[in-house]
């Protein structure tokens, strides 16, 4: 069963990982061609697009694990189908459960990629890629209004106009509350740093709105201790969806701390933790079609089939994370859901060529 296994690993890797090349090549060259609409802006020039749409590759690499995983292993079943081998698989004594096993041990390291290149790599390139793009082309983070950026910080509003690539503030305007919600002071700076734990503001105006009076201070320099850190930020930066478990975690805390809507950034961590699994099922999706009409049933149907599941479940993955957010689903539910209906529809299909 080892030579099996090992015969096996082999096949299916190969093909596994040169179908995951294709597919990064394929939405690479998508990226190219959106990224050339922006060149010329700033100082954004050709290198710059190379260098941006190689450091988004991880990103891709993640998000097609799954679907080369499935693909390759329906042809590599499907080539060994068609010379007689799974039959002398069967005939030797191996069942179709042993099969799934030792396909599942080969899923595990396809898992195992996933989760890796999802936590430690995703995050950092899809960081980097942004700020390059970002700071070639002189603009700033996407912000959520008009206005700039809000966030709710405990007692305190904040509006921060622009966020560079650095997560160094512009202008930045901080409103007061008590308890009670009476506004007590707002303070503007021109700009602020993050350093030893707080933020150093520069070109400071704060206006004290006391029972008695008001008053205006001016000072040329403060510090600002505040919920508010620049891994909080980085959130502008890269998509929940391509940040880390970790990060996700954190953001989600300081935004109930601060009794925020956290859905979205539930859903997109049930996803990170979900997602790697879904290299074990596509093992045992793909199992099935290597008995389904093994010899009249071409490579590049097989192919196709692969392709069409794998954008199924892509689709199906999107489309519960948007039901999901409209109906204020139980973000577990939206993500686990897409997966486990394409484990039983595999578990069945096994079920059934077993029984055969």
């Amino acid at each position: 069963m080892k030579i099996i296994t090992r015969y096996l690993f082999k096949e299916i890797t190969v093909n596994v990982l040169l179908i995951t090349l294709a597919l990064i090549a394929m939405f690479s060259f998508f990226d190219l061609i959106q990224e050339l609409e922006s060149l010329g802006q700033g100082n954004y020039g050709l290198s710059k697009i190379i260098l941006f749409v190689v450091l988004s590759a991880p990103g891709h690499v993640y998000e097609v694990i799954p679907v080369a995983v499935l693909v390759g292993c329906m042809y590599s079943l499907g080539q060994l189908a068609r010379y007689s081998e799974l039959i002398v698989l069967r005939v030797s004594g191996i069942s179709v459960y042993s099969l799934a096993v030792t396909l599942l041990k080969i899923g595990m390291v396809f898992a195992i990629l996933t989760f890796f290149v999802g936590e430690l790599i995703t995050p950092l390139s899809e960081k980097m890629a942004q700020r390059i793009r970002i700071k070639a082309t002189d603009s700033v983070i996407v912000q959520d209004f008009k206005s700039g950026l809000w966030v709710k910080d405990g007692h305190s509003f904040v509006n921060v106009e622009e966020v560079l690539a650095d997560t160094t503030l512009l202008n930045i305007h901080i409103y007061e509350f008590d308890d009670k919600f009476n506004l007590r002071t707002v303070s503007h700076a021109h700009k602020g740093l993050f350093e030893d734990e707080q933020w150093h503001l520069k070109s400071v105006s704060q206006t004290h709105l006391d029972k008695d009076s008001n008053y205006v201070q001016h000072l040329d320099k403060a510090t600002w201790r505040s919920l508010i850190r620049p891994e909080l930020l980085n959130v502008l930066l890269v998509l929940p969806e391509k940040m880390s478990a970790w990060n996700l975690y954190a953001y989600i805390e300081h935004l109930a701390i601060n009794k925020q809507k956290t859905t979205r950034y539930k859903m997109a961590l049930w996803r990170k933790l979900v997602y790697p699994l879904a290299s074990l099922v596509m093992v045992i999706l793909a199992l099935p079609f290597a008995f389904i009409q093994q010899r009249s049933t071409g490579a590049s149907t097989k192919i196709f089939i692969g392709i069409m599941l794998g954008i199924l479940y892509q689709t199906l993955n999107q489309t519960f994370v948007h039901l999901g957010l409209l109906n204020d689903w139980a973000p577990a539910f939206s993500a686990i859901t897409p997966t486990a209906l394409f484990l039983f529809g595999g578990l069945a299909m096994l079920h059934h060529i077993d029984k055969r």
